[in-house]
């Protein structure tokens, strides 16, 4: 089935991927709350998503599991990936994603991250998390 085209797509490049990366967050979380595979949730999708979103959604979900494990030697003791509040977990694997990938300078990818916590963040100290798991996480590699 062809899906229409964004309407609402953005007219520059770092918007529409700062955009695609919050989607992917709210797709990785749709599934969660539904429990559902994200393949579903893609399923259930009425227009086409960003090639970017998608694979970046698409890989964090495929990697779940390798990422939750890295997310969790980086956390300080006593705290566990599934301690963490959704959003904050979600945004934290795929910015492990993201610097593992390495198409985009860390300093980008750190920052996208710190700005979507700010925004989708489980508290008003999600960004300073994520900063610190993420910069920890560059600083290692």
């Amino acid at each position: 089935m062809n899906r229409p085209a964004d309407p609402f797509a953005a007219p520059d490049e770092p918007t529409r991927r700062r955009e695609a990366r919050q989607r992917s967050v709210e797709l990785l979380y749709e599934a969660e709350m539904k429990s559902c595979e994200l393949a579903d949730v893609l399923a259930e999708q009425v227009s086409d998503l960003d090639p970017f979103a998608l694979l970046l959604a698409s890989s964090v979900a495929s990697q779940r599991d390798a990422l939750v494990e890295r997310l969790a030697g980086l956390l300080a003791e006593g705290w566990t990936p599934e301690r963490l509040g959704i959003c904050d977990r979600l945004i934290l694997l795929q910015g492990l994603f993201e610097l593992e990938r390495g198409s985009a300078p860390a300093a980008v990818v750190i920052n996208e991250a710190v700005e979507l916590a700010h925004r989708l963040g489980a508290t008003d100290r999600s960004g300073a998390l994520v900063n610190g798991v993420l910069a920890a996480a560059h600083s290692r590699s």
